[in-house]
């Protein structure tokens, strides 16, 4: 990593960064790299003026405390759950984020998500590695047939509208004031009852933990529908879904926000038996064009945000 005496230091979360495209395009400032903020060199977050974030990092009052001198936090993604907004402003921290690219990369997963568990296709394969052969329980409706409802109408939400709508018969945004009136829309408490399909977009805000819960799937049970969540996992109770999609209550249930501290998924390591399950470690935005786009952005905010500080970076 660079190192120059009495350069502005910059910390990135392994991950979350170019370390390479940054020394290249900021050879005056300091880089290091670590492998998460709960880990981090004391000696290093004391120093540094700027730190670059992944998801599933927490960065609250607290933990800032042992950062005294930082200035901005860029934050290559689009969530803010982990990072208290509020202090970071008392503190004088400016936080930056870049929601847009990742958008469709995302929108894309949730589509291949959508097609696997009206196919059954995660409940025929883990059958399948068992030794079981399950041709006639994938028996599925047509996908053109379904309606979806779309929670979250961020640049993530209409992505994925816009990307399931050639395919399904109607999709509906939860309604919302913010909610333009050209968009499609229903009550959010007609839904449960009214969607083949829910997916789920929403930012962890205190209103959405664990929204999707006991009351949801209760009121959703008739329909047994599919559960697809591109947002944030904590938006979810996760383990009354998997339940719930054990028991016959969910036809099928697909995580993308799966971080390391989420495991294990079910509890005590139980081994269920086969499900129409997918889960992937949150890939949703890990495509080629938009980590590249990115990095770029990432390196470009950095140049600019130590030049703001009167501390250039070349």
């Amino acid at each position: 990593m660079s190192g120059v005496r009495g350069a502005p230091l910059l910390v990135s979360v392994r991950g979350a960064a170019d370390t390479g495209l940054l020394q290249r395009r900021l050879p005056g400032c300091t880089i290091r790299e670590i492998t998460a903020l709960a880990s981090a060199d004391p000696k290093l977050s004391a120093r540094a003026k700027v730190l670059v974030l992944r998801s599933g990092q927490q960065l609250d009052a607290e933990r800032l405390r042992q950062w005294p001198n930082l200035r901005h936090v860029i934050r290559a993604g689009s969530g803010l759950d982990g990072i208290d907004i509020d202090h970071m402003a008392a503190r004088g921290v400016t936080v930056h984020r870049n929601p847009e690219p990742a958008a469709d990369a995302v929108a894309e997963w949730t589509l291949a998500g959508l097609l696997a568990l009206a196919r059954r296709i995660p409940y025929g394969h883990a059958a399948l590695l068992e030794g079981r052969h399950v041709k006639q329980q994938c028996l599925a409706p047509p996908l053109s047939k379904m309606r979806v409802a779309v929670w979250g109408a961020g640049p993530v939400g209409r992505a994925c509208a816009k990307a399931l709508a050639p395919y399904v018969a109607e999709v509906a945004f939860a309604s919302r004031p913010s909610l333009p009136d050209t968009s499609p829309a229903r009550p959010a408490d007609e839904l449960p009852g009214w969607a083949d399909a829910h997916v789920v977009a929403l930012p962890l805000t205190g209103e959405n933990r664990g929204r999707f819960g006991t009351d949801f799937l209760t009121a959703a049970r008739e329909k047994c529908p599919l559960l697809i969540c591109v947002g944030r996992l904590g938006t979810l109770d996760v383990s009354a879904c998997l339940c719930a999609l054990a028991d016959g209550g969910l036809g099928g249930l697909a995580l993308d926000p799966v971080e390391e501290s989420d495991l294990p998924l079910w509890p005590n390591m139980v081994s269920p038996r086969p499900l129409n399950l997918l889960a992937t470690p949150h890939i949703g935005a890990q495509r080629q064009d938009v980590r590249a786009l990115l990095d770029q952005w990432v390196a470009a905010t950095a140049a600019a945000v130590l030049a703001s500080e009167g501390r250039t970076a070349s």
